[in-house]
């Protein structure tokens, strides 16, 4: 038996049919980013791939070798005990290293010799980097985007989340990023991907979806956090996507503001740290208000000072500058952030987005 060979393009069309992904790089570039559902398959750990990188370099190419071979073998002698005893010989997985060299050749080479159908990634990671580079360049071309724009606080990823439940395709960027998207909005005690990871997410999220069916989206910056949105798409959400803006009274916002920000109680020095990075938009005197409301637990102050000058007027003039149809979108009136209110108008919204959707694709004529 010998081990099969594909490209990336080909085993990226072909990854359900696998029975597993062996990442056979370091934890460490395992942990940057890995191609979906990969299972950490370590050849060699992160001190032993920096020492044996080293005295490749630096003393002799041969010696390395020598010592990465010995390293090596009895690293994948103690995955296949760990790992493969209950595999069938029907077993069938995708073996990838970085640029599907010596790593994952003699991963594969081992799994060939015990009788598994075993398949190469061609290039390696490096390659499946460069096809979805190249995919999120065209993907977002290929869908019709519905996008949830409102002010801070006014429940929009609480409505994609509805959205969700009830069937609707959505692309729920501020998830993949693991970031609230806002200066305030990095999420307690879970950092953020890598831009290659989160880039990898986007994309296996865009290839899953029906361009005959509207994708449901936040209206995002460029960035959430420190992550970049792929370019094409954030063209594609302002250029192409119909925008579904979500109204809500202030006193609800504000009481929605509470809930998802309420770690910041037992971090007030941390929030106020936050705020100071508004002094040159704001003033001095301002932030340094909101900062004594914070200390003094007045927080139902602190938000509704919050989006009435600062996020409010900023979010009006990006919606006004990157959506020129905003003065058409569809009205989606909100009471409040609760099941009810978010069911209600998840199931409104798929009902008229349904139809404006077909009507854009030329399949039925558009109601007056």
């Amino acid at each position: 038996m010998a081990v099969r060979i594909l490209k990336a393009e080909e085993a990226l069309a072909q990854l359900q049919r696998f029975d597993a992904v062996l990442d056979a790089r370091s934890p460490a570039e395992f942990a940057l980013d890995h191609l979906p559902g990969a299972q950490s398959w370590p050849v060699l750990n992160d001190d032993e791939r920096r020492e044996v990188g080293t005295q490749y370099k630096q003393e002799s190419a041969f010696d390395a070798r020598k010592r990465g071979a010995a390293l090596v073998a009895r690293r994948i002698a103690a995955l296949l005990e760990q790992h493969a005893g209950d595999k069938p010989r029907e077993w069938q997985p995708l073996v990838y290293c970085w640029r599907g060299g010596q790593r994952s050749g003699t991963l594969a080479w081992f799994l060939d010799q015990v009788g598994f159908r075993v398949t190469l990634l061609q290039g390696g990671y490096k390659a499946f980097r460069a096809a979805v580079r190249e995919e999120l360049a065209v993907l977002p071309g290929r869908l019709q985007f519905a996008v949830i724009g409102g002010r801070t606080g006014s429940g929009k990823s609480r409505l994609l989340q509805a959205l969700a439940l009830h069937g609707a395709q959505v692309l729920d960027l501020e998830a993949l990023a693991c970031h609230r998207g806002s200066v305030l909005g990095a999420l307690p005690d879970v950092p953020q991907p890598s831009q290659k990871q989160f880039d990898s997410r986007v994309w296996q999220a865009l290839r899953g979806f029906d361009a005959l069916r509207p994708v449901f989206v936040e209206s995002e910056s460029r960035k959430i956090g420190a992550l970049q949105v792929p370019e094409a798409l954030i063209l594609r959400m302002r250029g192409q996507g119909r925008v579904c803006l979500v109204d809500m009274p202030l006193a609800a916002r504000v009481q929605l503001l509470l809930e998802d920000y309420s770690h910041f109680e037992a971090d007030v020095e941390g929030f106020c740290a936050l705020l100071q990075g508004m002094v040159e938009l704001r003033g001095h005197d301002t932030v340094a208000q909101w900062q004594r409301w914070a200390w003094q637990g007045q927080w139902a102050q602190v938000f509704e000072a919050l989006v009435r000058e600062h996020y409010d007027p900023l979010y009006q003039r990006s919606m006004d500058l990157n959506y020129a149809g905003l003065p058409d979108a569809l009205r989606l009136p909100l009471t409040d952030g609760g099941a009810q209110a978010l069911d209600e108008a998840a199931r409104d919204l798929m009902a008229q987005e349904k139809t404006l959707c077909v009507a854009a694709q030329g399949l039925i004529e558009p109601t007056a």
